[in-house]
């Protein structure tokens, strides 16, 4: 009788074996999925910050041809309806809120340029950056946008934030000399 009950706990042991070693699998993927899943976020996350850096760049480029060309000029676009002209390339991944802020400057020659660092010392966005000056013909004209991502991604907001409050800014420039967009001018 001894030797059928040793036998009957042999077969039991063989047979739970398998489902043993397969709940070490859960075991492992409990200690893996957490930081795999923290870093495929990042990675998400900063491949979307890149895109909206990027339409915001393909924005500004847009807006400020209308400056270089002199349609602001002779259209009487003010300072939101060039705004608005530049919302309206970011809208579908950019929110067109309290977090764009656009600068827009003109010098009388390119080495007349003073560019000044958009983050403060205490790590936010300086908020006399909003000027609008779309100069005249052959002017220099600095076009600057600003946009303050929050960064959402934890355990590695450290490495995506370059502002304070878990932020991080995303910026796009572009420098032009006016185009001679009146006939009274003849050349730059």
């Amino acid at each position: 009788m001894r030797i059928r009950v040793t036998r009957r706990l042999k077969q039991a042991a063989r047979r739970a074996a398998p489902r043993a070693r397969s709940g070490s699998a859960a075991i492992e993927f409990a200690f893996v999925a957490p930081v795999f899943f923290v870093f495929l976020m990042g990675t998400m996350e900063t491949g979307i910050m890149y895109l909206g850096n990027f339409v915001l760049q393909n924005a500004v480029n847009d807006a400020a041809r209308q400056i270089r060309t002199g349609q602001v000029a002779q259209n009487g676009t003010n300072q939101a309806q060039f705004r608005t002209i530049v919302c309206n390339s970011i809208a579908p991944l950019l929110a067109c809120d309290a977090n764009l802020q656009i600068d827009v400057q003109s010098y009388t020659s390119f080495s007349a340029l003073n560019i000044t660092n958009p983050i403060t010392a205490s790590g936010g966005l300086d908020p006399t950056l909003k000027n609008w000056s779309p100069g005249t013909v052959c002017s220099v004209v600095v076009v600057r946008a600003f946009y303050t991502w929050s960064v959402a991604t934890p355990l590695l907001t450290p490495f995506l934030t370059n502002m304070s409050n878990d932020h991080h800014l995303l910026s796009a420039a572009a420098a032009f000399r006016n185009e001679p967009y009146n006939t009274s001018v003849a050349g730059c």
